[in-house]
């Protein structure tokens, strides 16, 4: 395998007379299943016969490579005295092409993978259980379950941690206490986590009834602000820079496409499969909160940019999931954060300034379109899969110019 990376039967003959020799061949293999471009290939092997002469001067072999040796064999580099090495050239493909070599050596077995630490649970039952009903019963993601373990965390630890003493005043309390460190959006998050986790323990008889309502409400209206979408100029620019023949912008603009006219969250399309595009009938599943599956229409340009990119898609990515990074190893994103920055970047590039800088401000801009385009509520509602109408009618806000023709002049000082 060697040969489709060096012809002279030098630099052959050094690779396979190494320390690293019984492993190169395969690992080149490795690297051309996974579509590693040719130059990298090419370094990433002489990193790996350069590694086998590193641990031989220091009285190693291949077996001691663990997580700390990517680093100790960078610092090595400036001062490299190895035999049959290509001196200390340091980069980005040294660091890598170890790192790289090491994941390949765990692969086959010949090195163990490193031990997870073990680390004493310190957290309370009564938060293991919380967090086992949520995604059990409830069905809600990790990062859900981790906000939503925020509130019950702080309130265990400030209360003592048998619910069944717990009373109003303490609840009340605590939120005071919490409020003069905290800031508005933390507090919110305090008050839904804490009122939940509460419900929960009324549920299973571990505190007294009704105590969830000792929670204070908030003052905050959702309501007071416009929504943070783009105007109409402004989502076409945004699209037209978005446009173009490699492979990052035909990726970006199926991302964006799909945000702004489905209003789907970054999560959902982090989510999506391949499976999930149902092209026989120009539909869409989509998996949103709660693991709840609803089946949305496929537009027509939005159809058109995913079949674009599928046409182009790396074939050595090897997971299902509709989006994958356009680097090797071609891995799945793995979470919203990832469609995120892909919006940050077409926003930056398409230089369109927006208080919100994510993938929601699509989500906005997807709802004031459809009502700008005289859609009614309830449908857009549907769409976004609003569950209470009042969500949705947060959107109503944004034609001001038909709020202008309703709204009643200020009445005339009395005289």
């Amino acid at each position: 395998m060697l040969e489709n990376y060096f012809v002279t039967p030098k630099t052959l003959k050094r690779l396979r007379s190494g320390p690293s020799a019984p492993y190169i061949d395969g690992f080149a293999a490795m690297l051309k299943e996974k579509g590693y471009s040719h130059s990298t290939a090419i370094r990433y092997l002489r990193v790996a016969a350069h590694l086998g002469y590193f641990l031989l001067s220091q009285g190693k072999s291949l077996t001691d490579v663990n997580t700390t040796t990517p680093d100790s064999f960078r610092r090595h580099l400036p001062t490299c005295r190895c035999q049959n090495s290509n001196g200390g050239v340091v980069n980005h493909h040294t660091f890598f092409g170890v790192k790289c070599f090491y994941r390949y050596l765990t692969q086959i077995n010949i090195l163990a993978p490193d031990p997870v630490p073990i680390v004493e649970c310190t957290d309370s039952t009564y938060l293991v259980n919380f967090r086992y009903w949520l995604h059990n019963h409830r069905g809600l993601t990790p990062d859900t379950i981790r906000q939503y373990s925020f509130g019950a965390s702080r309130l265990l630890n400030e209360l003592a941690d048998n619910p069944s003493l717990w009373d109003a005043k303490q609840i009340r309390t605590f939120f005071l206490e919490s409020a003069k460190k905290c800031n508005a959006p933390t507090i919110e998050k305090l008050i839904t986590s804490v009122r939940i986790f509460l419900r929960y323990l009324i549920i299973g008889g571990r505190c007294t009834a009704d105590l969830d309502q000792a929670v204070p409400v908030f003052a905050h209206w959702r309501l007071t602000e416009l929504p943070q979408s783009l105007t109409t100029d402004e989502l076409e620019k945004l699209i037209e820079k978005s446009e173009g023949n490699s492979l990052n912008r035909i990726r970006d603009l199926a991302i964006i496409l799909l945000l702004v006219r489905l209003g789907l969250r970054a999560g959902d399309v982090a989510k999506m499969n391949i499976d999930d595009i149902e092209w026989h009938d120009g539909s869409l599943r989509v998996s949103g909160k709660s693991r709840s599956e609803v089946r949305l229409p496929l537009p027509q340009d939005v159809g058109d940019a995913i079949q674009r990119y599928l046409e182009l898609r790396p074939k050595n990515a090897q997971t299902n999931k509709l989006f994958v990074s356009n680097i090797v190893p071609y891995q799945a994103f793995l979470s919203g954060g990832s469609v995120s920055s892909v919006v940050k970047r077409a926003l930056l590039r398409a230089g369109v300034n927006t208080r919100i800088k994510g993938a929601h401000v699509l989500r906005y801009t997807a709802a004031t379109e459809m009502l700008r385009n005289g859609v009614p509520l309830d449908k857009i509602g549907l769409v976004l899969r609003h569950k209470r109408l009042d969500t949705t009618a947060y959107y109503a806000k944004v034609d001001v110019a038909l709020l202008k023709q309703i709204a009643q002049p200020w009445p005339e000082a009395l005289q």
